[in-house]
């Protein structure tokens, strides 16, 4: 074995890859060569036989021929196709295998059910910015720096001045500076407040904002729709009580609670606009009139699945998920 086998096994080789015009031909021949058993394989386990000074200018010719086959079965590939078009593994007569399909999130559902009940009620969804002003967060709903309800509002600030908005009524207040009455909206979406997290209660959470806004829409307006509503989310046998609230944007106020188990669960919170809010947006209190509420979407979500921890919803366990 010297050099002259090399350079003799290279033609060879260039010989032997001009006449190859398939895909498995091809890979036939790098097999011969660069195969466990292949020439290439059979040259390096004889480089022992060589003397001490011959093996490592030896080695090194090899080793470039060895590339050059490489490089040039790799070429070849582009121009005759892959083994796989002239030679497959493939059985047509099997079934195919599915992709593994999503689901939409158990509060993206929820999302969505509400939604398609308002809007069968006229309702319009919108949508609106997480990272507000305290105008749109606090002072607009009637909420001053210095009112005693603005704790429980309270949200997460960022070093320029904004926040992070804490309810999606600011939604209602961004739709009403543009839109002159009627309006009917729901609004859902994020909010955050820095609450505790625990099995029911989170930083952030999802809630769902509605507006109602015309000439002469009255508390009893407020009564039916939420009556309807509530119906359509848990059936016509659900109970459903009205009991005085303070919410400050909101006047008169209630909370709406529900019959669940045992005793009565509260589901959400509404009210008559207050005035001073219509004169935030430049309505004319004295010509409109109109009834909001709020719900967490959470909330609505657990007692629809029975859920009893609201981290589940946020964990991405697939085990949880997709029971959905």
């Amino acid at each position: 074995m010297d050099m002259t086998d090399l350079a003799r096994l290279q033609e060879e080789f260039k010989s032997q890859l001009a006449e190859v015009s398939g895909p498995q031909a091809l890979e036939n021949l790098r097999v011969a060569y660069l195969g466990r058993k292949g020439k290439l394989a059979h040259l390096f386990s004889e480089m022992g036989t060589l003397s001490r000074e011959e093996r490592p200018k030896f080695g090194e010719l090899l080793n470039q021929l060895k590339r050059f086959i490489e490089r040039a079965v790799s070429e070849k590939e582009g121009s005759v196709g892959g083994v796989d078009s002239d030679f497959s593994y493939e059985d047509p007569t099997l079934p195919g295998v599915p992709p593994r399909l999503g689901r939409l999130h158990p509060i993206t559902q929820t999302i969505r059910e509400i939604g398609d009940i308002f809007t069968r009620l006229g309702f319009e969804i919108v949508d609106g910015r997480e990272i507000e002003t305290e105008f749109y967060n606090f002072t607009a709903l009637n909420i001053p720096l210095d009112h005693p309800s603005r704790d429980a509002f309270d949200t997460f600030y960022t070093e320029q001045g904004h926040l992070l908005r804490s309810q999606t009524s600011t939604v209602q207040i961004r739709v009403m500076e543009k839109r002159k009455p009627p309006v009917r909206i729901i609004a859902p979406g994020k909010v955050y407040r820095p609450d505790e997290v625990d099995a029911s209660h989170s930083f952030m959470f999802h809630q769902i904002e509605g507006l109602m806004v015309d000439d002469r829409t009255t508390f009893s307006d407020l009564k039916g729709v939420i009556h309807l509503f509530l119906r359509k989310l848990f059936g016509n046998h659900i109970e459903m009580r009205f009991k005085p609230h303070f919410f400050p944007f909101t006047e008169p106020s209630v909370d709406v609670d529900i019959s669940w188990g045992r005793g009565w669960l509260e589901i959400l919170g509404a009210g008559q606009v207050h005035p001073a809010v219509f004169e935030a947006v430049g309505y004319d209190p004295k010509k409109v009139q109109g009834f909001a509420f709020g719900l967490g979407v959470e909330r609505i979500a657990m007692l629809k699945y029975g859920i009893k921890d609201i981290r589940l919803f946020f964990e991405n366990d697939l085990r949880f998920l997709e029971q959905f």
